[in-house]
C-alpha cells in the first residue's frame, strides 16, 4: 500500500471518526428544551406554599425543579399542563432517584388563596407544590426564571384571564436556572401545551449530561 493511500485512509478515517462523535454528541443533546451552556443564577426570593410555608432559594437546593407560572381559573393550558406533568412525574422521580419537584406558581394571588391553591395541587398530585406572593415579588421573580405573566384585563371582576407563559423553567440542584422547557404547538389553533413524552426524553438527556 503506497504513502498517497494511507494518507487518504488516515483523512477518511478521521473524518468518518469526527461525523461519529458529532452524531452521538447531537443526540445526548435535548432536542427541544433549551439548554443554558451556563446556569443562571437565582435572585433571593421568598414565596409562600400552599400549607403556609415558606418557599426560598433553600427549597431548590439538592432538587430538579420544574417552574411553571399559571393559576386556578385558568381554563385549558394549566390544567392540561399539570395533567401532563403528573402523568411522566414517576418516571422523573426515577431518573432524579426522587429529587424531582414540580412547583406551580400563581400569577393571580387576588383569587388563589393558599386553601384554593391547596384544593387545587392536591387534585393533580399531592407532590406538587403550588406558591403564591404579591406581584411585587411576583413580577421580579417571574423576570428572573426567564419567564412572563400580565394581567390585561378588569381584575374588579371575578372573571378575568391572566395571561402568562407556556414554558417551563428547570432549575438544577445548586438552585440555578440550567434549561427552558418549550411548549410544542403544531397548529395555530392548538394549546401551546408541553408534549410529556418529548419533554421527559430532553429533560433525561440534560440529567445524564450533568451526571
Amino acid at each position: 500500500m503506497n504513502k498517497v493511500l494511507l494518507i487518504i485512509l488516515a483523512v477518511v478515517s478521521a473524518a468518518i471518526g469526527a461525523f461519529v462523535y458529532q452524531s452521538q454528541l447531537a443526540n445526548q443533546q435535548p432536542q427541544h428544551a433549551l439548554l443554558y451552556q451556563q446556569a443562571r443564577p437565582i435572585a433571593n426570593f421568598e414565596l409562600t406554599d400552599h400549607k403556609g410555608q415558606a418557599f426560598t432559594n433553600e427549597n431548590l437546593r439538592g432538587k430538579w425543579t420544574i417552574f411553571f407560572f399559571g393559576y386556578t381559573s385558568c381554563p385549558d393550558i394549566c390544567p392540561v399542563t399539570l395533567q401532563e406533568l403528573n402523568f411522566i412525574y414517576p418516571q422523573l422521580q426515577d431518573i432524579t432517584n426522587n429529587t424531582m419537584q414540580i412547583v406551580l406558581v400563581t400569577a393571580d394571588p387576588k383569587r388563589d388563596t393558599q386553601s384554593k391553591l391547596n384544593s387545587y395541587i392536591r387534585y393533580f398530585n399531592p407532590e406538587f407544590f403550588a406558591l403564591r406572593a404579591g406581584h411585587e415579588v411576583l413580577y421580579p421573580f417571574a423576570r428572573n426564571l426567564g419567564l412572563m405573566y400580565a394581567i390585561v384585563e378588569d381584575s374588579s371582576e371575578d372573571n378575568y384571564l391572566v395571561n402568562h407563559s407556556a414554558s417551563m423553567v428547570l432549575t438544577n440542584p445548586n438552585g440555578q436556572v440550567h434549561a427552558i422547557f418549550k411548549p410544542v404547538q403544531t397548529d395555530a389553533m392548538d394549546l401551546p401545551t408541553i408534549d410529556s413524552e418529548i419533554m421527559l426524553s430532553d429533560f433525561e438527556k440534560i440529567y445524564q449530561l450533568n451526571n
